[in-house]
């Protein structure tokens, strides 16, 4: 059975970090991008960063870049995102989906764009 893990989220003050894990199993983990895909209530769905599956490029939204950073270890089947320097408005759920594709990777944020989607960890950046 095909599914994606998240976890790492929690309650953290502003200017704060965490870092998310996604585990990945039963699919070509390896030849899937992968993306982190963020929902804050009443707000559309924000592709905040991906990486190509060999993990070789990365992409990332202007509104994390310089404070989140993705990466990947396909020996393990997981992604990870760090981010740093925590602002209230990164309060969201934060997905993890997989896409199969030769190269590159999307920061779409809608889910039929992509093959697997994760079941979501709540971040909260809040004093």
């Amino acid at each position: 059975q095909s599914r994606l893990v998240e976890s790492g989220g929690g309650l953290v003050q502003p200017g704060g970090s965490l870092r998310l894990s996604c585990g990945a199993a039963g699919f070509a983990f390896g030849s899937a991008a992968m993306t982190w895909v963020r929902q804050a209530p009443g707000k559309e769905r924000e592709g905040v960063s991906c990486i190509s599956r060999a993990g070789e490029r990365t992409n990332y939204a202007d509104s994390v870049k310089g404070r989140f950073t993705i990466s990947r270890d396909n020996a393990k089947n997981t992604i990870y995102l760090h981010m740093n320097n925590l602002k209230p408005e990164d309060t969201a759920v934060y997905y993890c989906a997989a896409v199969y594709r030769s190269s590159g990777c999307t920061l779409n944020g809608d889910r039929p764009s992509y093959h697997y989607w994760g079941q979501g960890t709540q971040v909260t950046v809040s004093t």
